[in-house]
């Protein structure tokens, strides 16, 4: 009898930390994959003080948890690339990086060597990859219906952030949203004590000194100091001598009258990355300039970059009236808004680049973190859909290219077939997970939807959540950017296949303090 038993442990051995890894990943899917799809619910992160987030968002769950496996660690890393670099589909991503890890293991378990299989794995996601860039459909401009159903998608069928993406890309403009270095969902802010609302221009998250005293500017001049707006400085032991504190004396005369040349160039707001001397603090409030200390220096680059200010040091004040007076900026409006508590600094309308700011609110900071996430990614799927162009949502492209994989793999020669095979069996897991969260049977309705693909010759066809009927998903606007599901692929592909040729798990040693 122990015999018999002998070959069953070798196996287990054999595929030990294999199995441990998988499991550890399916432990992380099953996290999000209930969030998946129109009938999809949230989740709850509870922190050990006592804080909550409620949300289906994939990438907040994953980076919240309290993961200390390495492989689940790496699963993880997954949503954070999707995240980074489109920004939406980051649960899809997971979901898909778990399903080919588990058909790969299925496949490894049987016999196949896992080199094998990961070089067809390899093989197979490339191939469904240009499968679904030979699918796609472009998107030609702001007005395409598709474009405004794949936000809605994106978006949690939230129409009041529909409208306020939508609106916001308007602004923006076709050529500024496929700038790759642009990100429409940098521009979204929350705020649980604002209403939905596109302002043209920057929301800065800095109070200004005395802000309830500061005065409305319009049409006003913007100085940006990488610096503090206080006079030149000299050692102490400079100043006990009579000619250090005669330039001592000199130096306060000098800032003075850079003061008083800043109120005569018209600077109505000055914006520093670090503080403010008390004699400067009483001149600008004496001449009703708006000063913003300890700006942090990316929204620095951002007012620099919109009203055309270019960012000075302390010493650059020293220069003359005409010379300064081309390095300030220039803006329609800025003012304190005393309900956001923020400053608001309009764009000055140019019409080649235009700035937006997104404000969502909300009644609680929980729910409005929440709507800002949406809007993100209802956001970043716009850009994504007007770069790439759009693919019919719910799975259903996948599924047809499962089902071209399977046929694709029969002219494969070589054990590489059952990778290609794992990467087939696991394209049709978003779609069934779909079917599961919305309660019903994933195998009978997924057959049912291949087979009205077939008939009508349409990778669109897949299955009503509601009512379980076949129908047309791009008639119905169900829709997905095409690069949220090839970067998704792709990047599932190489963590799964990473996660594959794991052999075996070795704690390192600690290191030595001489190391």
């Amino acid at each position: 009898m122990s015999q018999g038993q002998q070959p069953v442990r070798e196996g287990e051995e054999r595929y030990a930390a294999l199995l441990n890894n998988s499991n550890a990943v399916r432990a992380v899917t099953s996290a999000v994959e209930g969030t998946l799809g129109p009938k999809g619910l949230d989740v709850m992160l509870v922190g050990d003080r006592g804080e909550v987030i409620i949300t289906n968002d994939g990438v907040t769950i994953l980076d919240k948890m309290d993961v200390s496996h390495p492989a689940a660690r790496l699963l993880i890393q997954v949503a954070r690339s999707q995240q980074k670099k489109v920004g939406d589909g980051t649960t899809t991503a997971t979901v898909l990086a778990g399903a080919l890890v588990q058909e790969g293991v299925s496949q490894i378990v049987k016999g196949v060597p896992a080199s094998k299989v990961v070089a067809g794995m390899q093989q197979g996601v490339r191939m469904a990859a240009d499968s679904l860039r030979n699918r796609k459909r472009e998107i030609r401009d702001l007005d395409d219906p598709l474009l405004a159903k794949a936000v809605y998608v994106a978006g949690r069928e939230r129409e009041d952030i529909v409208a306020l993406v939508m609106e916001a890309a308007s602004i923006v403009g076709l050529r500024k949203l496929k700038d790759p270095s642009y990100s429409l969902a940098e521009a979204v802010t929350a705020h649980e004590k604002g209403n939905n609302e596109v302002f043209e221009g920057l929301l800065l998250r800095q109070a200004p000194l005395y802000p309830h005293d500061t005065p409305e500017l319009a049409d006003t001049r913007i100085l940006v100091l990488h610096d503090a707006l206080e006079p030149e400085t000299l050692d102490e032991e400079v100043l006990t001598t009579e000619a250090g504190f005669a330039r001592y004396m000199e130096l306060r005369e000098r800032f003075a009258r850079d003061l008083s040349v800043l109120a005569e160039l018209g600077v109505g707001l000055i914006l520093l990355e670090k503080g403010i001397h008390p004699d400067a603090e009483q001149f600008c409030m004496d001449h009703g300039i708006m000063v913003i200390p300890r700006v942090s220096r990316k929204d620095l680059a951002r007012v620099s970059l919109m009203t055309g200010a270019v960012p000075l040091r302390r010493t650059a004040l020293h220069k003359e009236q005409d010379s300064l007076s081309r390095l300030l900026g220039f803006t329609p409006q800025a003012r304190y808004d005393e309900l956001l508590e923020r400053v608001r600094i309009r764009s000055g309308g140019q019409k080649e680049d235009p700035v937006v700011t997104l404000i969502v609110g909300a009644s609680t900071a929980e729910v409005v973190g929440e709507a800002a996430r949406i809007a993100a990614d209802a956001a970043s799927a716009l850009q994504a859909a007007i770069s790439g162009g759009i693919l019919p949502g719910g799975g259903t492209a996948e599924l047809a290219v499962s089902y071209e994989l399977e046929r694709r793999r029969e002219a494969v020669k070589g054990m590489e077939a059952y990778g290609i095979a794992a990467v087939a069996a696991a394209l049709r897991k978003p779609m069934a997970q779909i079917l599961l969260n919305a309660g019903y049977n994933p195998l009978e309705k997924m057959e049912e939807a291949r087979a009205a693909q077939l008939a009508e010759e349409c990778d669109g066809m897949g299955v009503d959540c509601d009512t379980g009927l076949v129908i047309h998903y791009e008639e119905h606007g169900i829709v997905d950017p095409a690069l949220v599901k090839i970067h998704g692929l792709l990047t599932a592909g190489e963590v799964a296949c990473a996660v594959l040729r794991i052999h075996n798990v070795i704690k390192m040693r600690k290191p030595s303090g001489n190391e």
